[in-house]
């Protein structure tokens, strides 16, 4: 009876053992064998059309760390970018060209170890049109504290928002002001009052790739660097027949006078607030409906695109100083015409009052005859 006992007891130990076994041919699992926990996210996504020039390129890594990123354009040449200081995202530093094929590549280490590889390829806008801005005062320029800063579009802007979101102005004064539309291929900016002397002004217009509507791109971007000079106003009394130049806050000259017609509307010198556009040492005028054509006269200061100038006229001299019997222009002896001449910068404000017509908001220029609460209603934004 015990020798069964422990036969039985021996093979209970047999089975148990044989039980722990491992079978050959059998799978396990293996910690290679897990798929690699880092990702990638790529802004476009492989295989996207129409992506804007204008937009940075991203990649992003989940679980791990960038080791290398490259966008390359059809020439095979490297677009510029940066990997963050974490290693987590790279993105380009350069826009991108219209109609391209970009293709991107790129290697990632997860936190498992393991590694990662990116590949794809994208293809950016091609536009109907791009259309040129051009920037005034332009670079270096030294103006008048009444300038407005000017953006010509050489077409239709259907979405402006878009386009005044690209324009940004700073100045060395702190002055706030606002951007207005003056029809649909120009935007101006200007403070609420006349810029403060000696400021320093940059204006950037971030305008490549902008859509502007119907397919229409902006072509480049445009920046300017100005400076605003002394505080220059000239001041026309109309009744006067003097012109007063004030500079800041004090007369430094009047001038004896002869302004537009007072008994013709269509000849006065309008009542408002114009703006230095030009100077011409010598301009030839014309208005053929009052019987002259290519008449020169010298030292012309053109402040409204309405047809007037403060310029020599010799030939008026009996009237300069007495009476009004220009054809809207401010007539002065040339001497005193001169000495205006070399004073003014374009950009200096012409203050209009005494007349008995005002111009209305019109003739390109005419930023100052539209009141602030009126202006700040134009933007697009």
């Amino acid at each position: 009876m015990r020798m069964k006992v422990t036969a039985l007891l021996l093979g209970v130990a047999f089975l148990a053992g044989c039980s722990a076994e491992v079978k050959p041919g059998a799978a396990q699992p293996a910690a290679d064998d897990r798929p690699p926990v880092a990702k990638f996210t790529t802004a476009p996504a492989d295989g996207a059309t129409g992506v804007p020039v204008n937009v940075p390129v991203q990649v992003t890594v989940a679980e791990g760390t960038i080791d290398e990123v490259a966008v390359t354009n059809p020439e095979g040449k490297p677009v510029q970018g940066a990997l963050a200081p974490d290693k987590k995202s790279w993105a380009s530093s350069e826009p991108l060209g219209f109609g391209k094929s970009y293709a991107y590549a790129g290697r990632a280490t997860g936190t498992d170890g393991k590694k990662v590889d990116l590949k794809g390829a994208f293809t950016t806008v091609e536009p109907a049109s791009q259309v040129r801005a051009t920037l005034f005062p332009s670079d270096d320029q030294t103006v008048g504290v009444a300038i407005p800063i000017m953006v010509r579009f050489e077409a239709d802007v259907t979405d402006r928002a878009a386009a005044e979101k690209a324009l940004t102005v700073t100045n060395s004064a702190g002055v706030k002001g606002a951007w207005a539309w003056l029809n649909s291929r120009e935007v101006h900016y200007r403070p609420e009052a006349y810029w403060p002397a000696n400021t320093k002004v940059h204006v950037e217009a971030k305008l490549y790739g902008v859509h502007y509507g119907g397919g229409a791109y902006g072509r480049a971007d445009v920046t300017s660097d100005f400076t605003i000079g002394r505080n220059q106003v000239v001041k026309i009394d109309t009744p006067s027949h003097q012109l007063v130049v004030q500079r800041d806050g004090a007369t430094v000259a009047s001038y004896p006078a002869s302004f537009g017609k007072d008994a013709d509307p269509e000849l006065t010198t309008p009542n408002g607030t114009f703006v230095v556009m030009q100077k011409d040492p010598q301009f030839s005028f014309d208005n053929p409906r009052y019987g002259y054509t290519n008449v020169l006269k010298k030292w012309a200061v053109r402040f409204s695109n309405h047809g007037e100038f403060i310029h020599e006229n010799n030939d008026n001299a009996g009237n300069i100083g007495r009476n009004n019997t220009s054809h809207g222009c401010a007539n002065l002896l040339e001497a005193d015409a001169k000495a205006y001449y070399d004073s003014a910068l374009v950009g200096d404000p012409v203050e209009v009052t005494g007349s008995i017509t005002t111009l209305p908001a019109q003739y390109d220029w005419y930023d100052w005859q539209i009141p602030w609460s009126q202006w700040q209603t134009m933007s697009a934004l």
